[in-house]
C-alpha cells in the first residue's frame, strides 16, 4: 500500500502518532520510498503494545489465543456472539439483517451497554451502503455478511466505528446507551445526523461516513439516541419492534481505556468483582422486569482487551450469559 510522501509527517515520532490516529486498532509501518511511503499493516502482537497486564489469563480462558490473533477471536452460538472485540458486532447486526424475511430491520431499537459510543468515521468511503473498503479497496455492503466481514477484518470497521454505518443505513433505529460515570452522568437526549469526514490519508477528497449526534428535547423514538446511566432511563417506553443488545464488557469495569497511563487517570471505571456482580445483575435484572428479554434477536458480548482487565472476564461471563438465560450458548 503506497500513499503519497506529503501525507505523512518526516518527524518519526509525528508520523507514528499520525498512523496510530488513523488506522486506531492497527498497526502501521511505513517505509520511504521514491514512489512515496509503503504501508505495511498488521494486528498488534507485541506484548508492550498491550496495557493489560493480566491480559495472558484472558487469553488462556478463550483458548490460547494469541495477541495477534485476538481481533479476529469470535465464537457464534445461535443467537449470541462472543467476540473479543466489539467491532464485530457490525458482523452480527448484519447477519442478522441477512435473516430478516424482507432483510430490512424495520423499527429496531439496540440496547447499547458500553462505556464508549463507538461512533466514529470507519476507513469507508462513499455516501452508503455499499461502501468502498480505503484499505482493501473491496466493496462492503450491509447486506452481505462476508463483506461487512472482510472490512473488519482489513481493519476498515474497527472497535470505534461499527456503529456508524448501521446507523447510516437503518436511520430509523433507536439507540439506548447505557453508560456508567463517570463519563455517563445523566440521562441525555439526541437525534442522529449522517454526516461526512474527509479522509486524510488513504483517499485524500474521499467522504468517509459519519454520524452527529445532535441535542434534542426529551423524548425517545425512531432516528433517537439516549444516553443514560439509569437503566430506568435506558428501558422506558421501548416500542415494539426487534431489540439487539450489544454489551461491551468495559461497561462494567474500564480500568485501562486502551491507555497505557492508565494508572495515572484520577477518575476511572475500576470496581471490586462484587459491584461488577451487582451491575451485572441490574442489568439482567432490569431486561426481565421489563418484559424485553424474550425480545432480544441478537445478543453480542464484546471482552474488549486493554479496557475490561482479562481477570475478570470468565465469571464475567458466566454471569451475565446465565442472567440472559443464554447458558445453553455459554462458551465450551
Amino acid at each position: 500500500m503506497m500513499v503519497a510522501t506529503e501525507r505523512l509527517p518526516a518527524d518519526p515520532i509525528q508520523r507514528h502518532a499520525a498512523l496510530r490516529n488513523y488506522f486506531c486498532d492497527k498497526d502501521a509501518s511505513a517505509v520511504r520510498t521514491p514512489e512515496g511511503w509503503a504501508l505495511a499493516l498488521s494486528w498488534p502482537g507485541d506484548p508492550d503494545r498491550h496495557v493489560d497486564p493480566g491480559l495472558d489469563a484472558g487469553l488462556r480462558w478463550w483458548g490460547d489465543v494469541r495477541r495477534e490473533d485476538m481481533a479476529t477471536a469470535r465464537r457464534r452460538t445461535s443467537r449470541l456472539l462472543r467476540t473479543l472485540y466489539d467491532s464485530w458486532t457490525l458482523a452480527s447486526w448484519s447477519e442478522w439483517l441477512a435473516r430478516r424475511p424482507d432483510r430490512t430491520a424495520g423499527l429496531v431499537t439496540i440496547l447499547h451497554v458500553d462505556d464508549h459510543r463507538d461512533l466514529g468515521s470507519p476507513r469507508l468511503g462513499g455516501k452508503g451502503t455499499p461502501w468502498l473498503d480505503l484499505i482493501s479497496e473491496r466493496t462492503c455492503d450491509l447486506h452481505e455478511p462476508s463483506s461487512v466481514a472482510a472490512a473488519i477484518e482489513s481493519g476498515a470497521i474497527g472497535m470505534g466505528s461499527f456503529m456508524t454505518p448501521f446507523l447510516l443505513d437503518v436511520p430509523q433505529a433507536e439507540v439506548r446507551h447505557l453508560c456508567q460515570p463517570p463519563k455517563g452522568k445523566r440521562t441525555e437526549d439526541y437525534l442522529f445526523r449522517p454526516t461526512d469526514v474527509p479522509d486524510t490519508l488513504l483517499a485524500p477528497g474521499t467522504l468517509r461516513p459519519g454520524i452527529e449526534l445532535v441535542p434534542a428535547e426529551p423524548g425517545t423514538g425512531p432516528g433517537r439516541w439516549r444516553t443514560t446511566p439509569s437503566v430506568d432511563d435506558w428501558l422506558a417506553d421501548i416500542d415494539g419492534g426487534p431489540i439487539l443488545l450489544h454489551v461491551d464488557m468495559d461497561y462494567f469495569c474500564n480500568r485501562y481505556d486502551g491507555d497505557s497511563d492508565w494508572g495515572d487517570r484520577e477518575l476511572r471505571l475500576d470496581p471490586p468483582p462484587e459491584m461488577i456482580d451487582h451491575k451485572i445483575d441490574e442489568v439482567v435484572g432490569a431486561l426481565d422486569a421489563k418484559g424485553l428479554a424474550g425480545r432480544i434477536e441478537d445478543v453480542v458480548i464484546a471482552f474488549s482487551p486493554g479496557f475490561f482487565p482479562a481477570e475478570h472476564w470468565g465469571r464475567a461471563d458466566e454471569r451475565l450469559t446465565q442472567g440472559l438465560g443464554l447458558d445453553a450458548e455459554r462458551r465450551g
